[in-house]
């Protein structure tokens, strides 16, 4: 069997199960991504917040009839459905009419918030660029349907090219792609959000750095790490940041190493170190000449509520007050039941069989606790800040596997096996 077979039957069986949960997936986010997405196939304000809001209220009721329906005590009431489909348009359009009425029509998203918090959604024409092709061809329904599972299952086919890459066999490479769709990152990157191309473009640049590592096509490796930073830049400028940093310090991080041994540090992993580098400073460049959103900015809208309340004027002391809190809270919970760390650390195991590329692994996984770290908020929508994280275990436990899959697989096949370098 040809391995794209089993490759597009993993991605064919993901899409089948899907259907199970069209709708119900969306958060309050998701409101500024689609009406973007949708301005973008040509809506003007009004038709873009009518298919927005008919779409986010017909999640709200569709969890509505669902919960009831397994409720002990009112399992047998009257559908909810209806009364909170009613009250959610009601609430939606009164808050989207006066904003239209101050004036409020510039932009490309519908003014569902405050103009200052709406301003960090108009600098991330990436998803929304991804998303309109499919609510301009299946609707908007469908349409944000097929494109979680378009960028779910490019995940986990990136996953499968990664660890091929890497030489591990074919089994192995088909666990990681399994992993990735059926662990949170999955689930996280079919909500209408930024994290699934987020995860895929990060494992596209892993992809690179595997190609690199390999001294196999490397300038083609340096290209997807290059092209791979620069559309984070669109879909969400802090990831290009944090993923450039995080390559530059791996690849620091390997040539030292190297050089306290008496070896010398390699061409690819200078290289790789300085596209990271490139990436971050560029990341800032453009982002100050674009007059993108501060930092300061950020913590502002984490502390007030998205604008709701008036500016704090100690933000740093607070923020750094509340990450204190929330990574003591974060590490009781993680404890109390630790299967998040308990992946981690498989993961890292896994990352050590192979140190130069492990190192450019736990680099990107670590961008996922940054992630996390700019928005300390314990109770945001199953920890998907922190998905990025999950790309440790993706592929640090079949690295961790392959020698026991190469004993009972490899061999029976009676295929030839490439030796790890």
């Amino acid at each position: 069997m040809r391995p794209r077979t089993p490759v597009l039957l993993l991605a064919a069986v993901f899409a089948l199960l899907q259907l199970a949960n069209v709708t119900g997936r969306d958060t309050p986010d998701s409101k500024n991504y689609l009406s973007y997405a949708l301005s973008l196939t040509g809506a003007d304000k009004r038709e873009a917040a009518t298919a927005t809001i008919d779409y986010f209220c017909a999640g709200r009721a569709s969890i509505a009839h669902r919960e009831q329906n397994v409720d002990v005590v009112r399992f047998h009431a009257p559908d909810p459905a209806p009364r909170v489909m009613r009250e959610c348009r009601e609430r939606e359009w009164r808050q989207v009419e006066a904003m239209l009425a101050a004036g409020r029509t510039g932009g490309h998203t519908v003014p569902f918030m405050p103009e200052r918090f709406m301003r960090i959604f108009e600098v991330r024409p990436g998803y929304p660029v991804f998303l309109a092709p499919f609510v301009a061809l299946f609707g908007v329904v469908w349409g944000v349907w097929a494109a979680g599972v378009a960028v779910t299952c490019a995940g986990g086919v990136l996953a499968f090219l990664v660890l091929r890459a890497l030489a591990v066999s074919v089994p192995s490479a088909l666990t990681g792609q399994a992993l990735f769709m059926v662990l949170p990152c999955g689930t996280t990157a079919m909500r209408p959000m930024t994290e699934g191309l987020l995860l895929a473009l990060t494992l596209a640049a892993l992809w690179g750095c595997a190609l690199v590592l390999r001294g196999r096509r490397t300038r083609a490796g340096l290209a997807l790490v290059g092209g791979a930073l620069l559309a984070l830049f669109t879909v969400k400028h802090s990831q290009a940041l944090f993923l450039g940093l995080c390559l530059a310090g791996a690849g620091a991080a390997v040539a030292v190493r190297r050089r306290s041994r008496g070896l010398p540090p390699g061409r690819g992993v200078v290289a790789l170190a300085g596209v990271g580098c490139a990436g971050l400073l560029g990341t800032v460049l453009l982002a100050r000449l674009a007059h993108y959103p501060s930092v300061s900015e950020s913590v502002q809208d984490l502390l007030t509520g998205h604008f709701a309340r008036p500016d704090r004027e100690r933000p740093w002391a607070e923020f750094l007050q509340l990450q204190g809190n929330f990574w003591t809270e974060w590490l009781r919970r993680q404890l109390w039941e630790p299967v998040f760390v308990a992946f981690l650390a498989a993961g890292v195991l896994g990352a050590r069989r192979r140190p130069a590329f492990g190192a450019f692994l736990v680099a990107a996984a670590c961008t996922g606790f940054l992630n996390q770290a700019g928005h300390p908020d314990i109770g945001i929508w199953g920890d998907r800040l922190i998905t990025l994280a999950w790309l440790l275990p993706v592929l640090g436990v079949p690295l961790l596997l392959e020698p026991a899959v190469r004993r009972a697989v490899v061999p029976a096949q009676g295929a030839p096996v490439e030796p790890a370098r």
